[in-house]
């Protein structure tokens, strides 16, 4: 049963030691660093500390914006840790998935969350429906009129998508597990 703390900065210019800090001060083992937007779910760092995660170890953060930046994939990183018997706390958020008073907590976020994503959606539709009426055409020009760059870009950021997808699930196919190998 061991605290294992997870710290993340978005740019390169920005330094993870305040947030290991106060995951030593908490009593983490185990820190692990790395840079990556929050936005992008293929984090080699994230991806290997839950995959190594123990029966009974609790994955900290200090902030819940650290792990990441929407309900559905703070949700799948909890539920992965919950289906291998560990906990999720976060120090600056009510958070500690080890008490029903923290899961409760995580629920209310969950909903005040997806109830500020509808709120959102919604002023975007009336703010786009109100541009139009103005004869103001939302979207990316250069895909409106098909320009031979913006389609490649377009075309080639789906590609890279693929790829960061196919790397992300290729540990787990046979043909790359060393303890399948015959």
């Amino acid at each position: 049963m061991h605290l294992i703390g997870y710290a993340r900065v978005s740019t390169e210019d920005q330094t993870p030691l305040p947030q290991s800090q106060a995951l030593k001060s908490a009593g983490c083992v185990e820190i692990h660093e790395e840079q990556a937007s929050g936005g992008n779910r293929a984090r080699p760092v994230l991806a290997r500390v839950l995959e190594r995660i123990s029966k009974g170890d609790t994955l900290v953060v200090v902030r819940i914006d650290r792990l990441a930046r929407s309900l559905s994939h703070l949700l799948e990183v909890i539920e992965r840790l919950e289906a291998k018997g560990a906990f999720f706390r976060s120090i600056q958020d009510p958070i500690d998935t080890g008490s029903p008073q923290g899961k409760f907590t995580l629920q209310v976020l969950g909903a005040a969350a997806e109830f500020e994503r509808a709120l959102i959606r919604e002023r975007t539709k009336a703010g786009l429906a109100s541009a139009r009426t103005k004869g103001r055409v939302g979207g990316n020009p250069g895909l409106r009129a098909k320009d031979p760059a913006a389609l490649r870009k377009v075309r080639l950021a789906r590609q890279d998508g693929y790829m960061e997808r196919l790397n992300e699930t290729a540990l787990n196919w046979p043909l790359f597990r060393p303890d399948t190998w015959a």
